[in-house]
């Protein structure tokens, strides 16, 4: 059993490791960068994985930090660059549907500061509001130094969203200890 168990571990770490060293990855058919870099900052993938609702994959979701972590509350109160890379991958996913899920992720996210972030949030939703099509690409930059959560879709800034409480509520959405999906935030933590 110890010599199956050792053999196990040792095919998972060559796989790991022929991954590590790719630029990219593959998660459900959409290619992730290994790294990313917005407004001067390089950041690497903490983690990645797809988001499904009723059998179908909606996005794949990829996670960036400055320093890689596991310790999801860790990444929630750090106030350092950081971002959340979404690629549609389904037609279904309208502007309306992908803000109403935003929406409950706050709910469950922002606990008693949802009503202090609610102005915010209604902001941010208005970011997300243009029509939404298969591989649109939405990063969310967190930068630290105007504390500002920063949307870009396809590569074209749409605003920014002020305050680090916002941030946290933000990435809560998906690390938090009521995440939207759970396998989710386990791949994002690269767990």
């Amino acid at each position: 059993m110890k010599k199956i168990l050792l053999l196990f571990a040792l095919v998972f770490t060559a796989q790991f490791s022929t991954v590590s060293a790719q630029t990219q990855l593959d998660v459900n058919g959409v290619t992730v960068p290994r790294k990313i870099e917005i407004q001067n900052k390089t950041m690497q993938l903490n983690g990645a994985g797809g988001r499904s609702k009723m059998w179908l994959e909606v996005y794949v979701q990829a996670l960036y930090l400055s320093q890689l972590s596991q310790d999801p509350k860790f990444i929630i109160d750090s106030d350092t660059e950081m971002a959340v890379r979404i690629e549609i991958t389904s037609s279904m996913v309208s502007s309306n549907k992908l803000t109403k899920a935003m929406n409950t992720g706050f709910e469950k996210s922002a606990g008693s500061n949802l009503e202090a972030l609610r102005p915010r949030i209604e902001q941010f939703k208005t970011l997300l509001s243009d029509p939404i099509t298969e591989k649109d690409v939405f990063i969310l930059f967190y930068n630290p130094l105007d504390q500002t959560v920063n949307v870009i879709k396809n590569d074209v800034p749409k605003g920014k969203i002020p305050g680090f409480d916002f941030k946290q509520a933000l990435f809560g959405i998906w690390l938090s200890d009521k995440p939207v999906d759970e396998t989710l935030k386990k791949h994002l933590l690269g767990i």
